[in-house]
């Protein structure tokens, strides 16, 4: 089938070196690109699921006050410098 591309520059260039390097036809190195990629993709692995497993660890015992984030700073580094 014959049709129009238009290729990134980069992507241009990627393909005219491979086809020097292989002495294929540009044609040839850009149907092999275009057929390695289509088959990579459809034999990906899929991705494993992950799942967070969220345990209650009861109440909060800490001499700070974590309801203010000004109150958290000032009683971690100290009071504000004016």
């Amino acid at each position: 089938m014959r049709t129009t591309l238009t290729l990134d520059d980069d992507i241009a260039a990627r393909l005219a070196a491979e086809a020097r390097r292989t002495g294929r036809s540009f044609k040839e190195t850009v149907n092999e690109a275009i057929r390695g990629g289509l088959d990579a993709a459809r034999h990906r692995p899929q991705a494993q699921r992950f799942e967070i497993r969220a345990k209650d660890l009861g109440p909060v015992r800490s001499p700070l006050q974590l309801d203010s984030v000004a109150r958290l700073l000032e009683d971690v580094d100290g009071p504000a410098s004016p």
